[in-house]
């Protein structure tokens, strides 16, 4: 393998562990609005539980506000761009159901494209060790 080649080779290997590490991200900010919805069914289900609930509401910067919750009938759901749907109880949590779904394909997705990177990576790291092993040129700031 040519200089040039074993440049490009590891070149490659830094851009594919970068396309890892941007995977391993998205795993774990689908994996937060995974909890944060498993977290909204919840607390929509405890309010139809309790009506007329205590609780506290953030304002911004750490501080709350006490409220009483008046209505558990009705949910209102954002779905992006600034636009919130008004859904009863029951709706609001078959559409985050339905949600959780997508996110966890989308979890599952995510997984199996990093696991066949990571194995990839591991390869051509076993590739890059055996060529150091046998001698070829390797790429440092006296022959870069």
């Amino acid at each position: 393998m040519s200089e040039e080649n074993a440049r490009q080779f590891i070149q490659e290997m830094q851009a594919m562990e970068a396309y890892f590490n941007n995977l391993a991200q998205r795993e774990n900010a689908l994996i937060s609005v995974l909890r944060e919805a498993t977290a909204a069914i919840d607390s929509i289900n405890a309010l139809k539980e309790k009506p007329d609930s205590e609780t506290l509401v953030p304002v911004g910067l750490g501080s709350y506000v006490q409220s009483k919750i008046s209505s558990k009938d009705t949910v209102f759901l954002s779905i992006g761009a600034g636009i919130a749907l008004e859904k009863d109880s029951d709706s609001a949590v078959n559409y985050l159901e339905a949600r959780i779904k997508e996110i966890q394909v989308a979890v599952q997705d995510t997984s199996a494209k990093k696991q066949e990177i990571a194995a990839r990576l591991e390869q051509g790291k076993a590739q890059l060790n055996q060529l150091m092993q046998a001698g070829a040129p390797r790429p440092g700031p006296g022959n870069v």
